[in-house]
């Protein structure tokens, strides 16, 4: 049998000694006599968007079992932190980097695992397994999870469909006045206040007075690709957004209010390829109260925002999305318009995603082709989002 030590050296401090692995075998397995055998860690080739995620593992192995068959298994290990280790920190100006990390929960993903959020959620969504959590006290912990082997393949309109369907449904079993927050803590019961957080730092303090900038659009790589896009009103369309913002911001606040996944794309809403007619959820966040139809943004734009879905199809996937999420909310027995629907989902949207479809940090990269064409496809993609969040009166709610 391979030692603990040599096969779970790339773990760092999260591996296991030998009892505590021979156990997470034996739990993952299912066979309480079962023997790890052959071991070997993976990191997961996927970027980390996230400060309060350090490292993404697998760990895949043979088990014996007392029968003398022998068991493959696999783990998904997450090595979760306080934000005050996040790499990336110096970029927070230093008179903001306390309250940066005061308002990142990294336990967010602990605190689902040992509530009852699984009890709430609608047939056809279900958590991930967990097999164990290692918290440490320096503000570090580790889950060790179900490997969900996803389906191949790319999202259709009817999966797209059905996740929305099932997120209307959890929005309306997780009502702000029904349930309480996954970690409760100072003014996290305020509708929207995370979203805030987020558009106060990113969008109007960080990306907004970027876009106004006259530098920023002749930068030769952005002005190529506005070029090639044929995108000369973007900057203005862009800025008559901003203009509208904290407005939309308070009509969200007026909406009704629900505690949702919070990071819904589907990276984060998996297919089993052993079970495709169910979704796994993973990863949730903006553990407070948000607006009706949040969720949507995020289903919407995240196979865009990583390459996966041309910019070109969101507006397809927005006509089923929208009266999907409805159909759920109704069939629990909330009844919401759709216009408060499109409204929390679009005015959200505008706020989370639409002023940082460029990714203007990457401006300060070397010029090549390469960063051209990235920049050309995200041109495309926020005018996509600019014509989507352009069709609703975002400050009708506002009295």
């Amino acid at each position: 049998m391979t030692t603990t030590s040599t096969a779970l050296a790339p773990l760092g401090r999260a591996a296991l000694d030998e009892a505590a692995f021979v156990e997470l075998v034996r739990v993952i397995t299912g066979h309480p006599g079962a023997e790890p055998l052959a071991t070997r860690v993976d990191p997961v080739p996927y970027p980390i968007g996230t400060p309060t995620t350090a490292e993404l593992l697998r760990v895949r192995g043979t088990a014996l079992l007392p029968g003398g068959e022998r068991r493959h298994w696999s783990c998904f290990v997450k090595r979760l932190q306080s934000a005050k280790w996040w790499d990336g920190l110096h970029l927070v100006p230093a008179p903001l980097r306390d309250d940066f990390i005061a308002n990142i929960p990294w336990r967010v993903e602990i605190a689902v695992q040992r509530s009852n959020l699984a009890s709430l959620l609608p047939q056809g969504l279900r958590l991930a397994t967990s097999y164990r959590i290692d918290e440490y006290d320096d503000e570090r912990a580790t889950l060790w999870m179900e490997n969900v082997e996803p389906t191949p393949g790319p999202w259709g309109l009817e999966r797209f469909e059905r996740s929305a369907y099932l997120l209307g449904r959890l929005s309306a079993r997780r009502q702000a006045h029904l349930v309480e927050p996954l970690l409760p803590r100072q003014g996290i019961t305020t509708p929207g206040m995370s979203l805030r957080y987020y558009v106060d730092g990113r969008v109007l303090r960080g990306t907004i007075p970027v876009l106004a900038d006259d530098a920023t659009w002749q930068h030769p790589v952005l002005k190529e690709a506005v070029e090639a896009c044929g995108e000369s009103t973007l900057r203005g369309e862009f800025l008559g957004l901003a203009e509208r913002l904290p407005a939309a911001m308070d009509g969200l606040d007026r909406l009704p209010q629900c505690y949702q996944h919070g990071d819904a794309s589907p990276q984060n809403l998996l297919v089993p390829a052993d079970s495709p007619e169910e979704f796994v959820a993973i990863d949730w966040g903006f553990d407070s109260p948000q607006a009706v139809g949040f969720d949507l943004g995020q289903l919407l734009v995240g196979l865009a925002h990583a390459g996966e879905l041309a910019p070109e199809a969101l507006p397809a996937v927005h006509r089923v999305i929208v009266p999907a999420f409805c159909e759920g909310l109704e069939d629990e027995g909330l009844a919401v318009s759709r216009s408060d629907v499109e409204y929390g989902y679009l005015g959200s949207l505008l706020a989370r995603a639409t002023f940082t479809a460029l990714p203007l940090e990457c401006l300060a990269a070397p010029e090549s082709p390469a960063l051209v064409d990235y920049f050309t496809y995200r041109v495309r993609l926020a005018r996509a989002l600019v014509d989507l969040t352009s069709q609703v009166d975002l400050t009708s709610r506002v009295r």
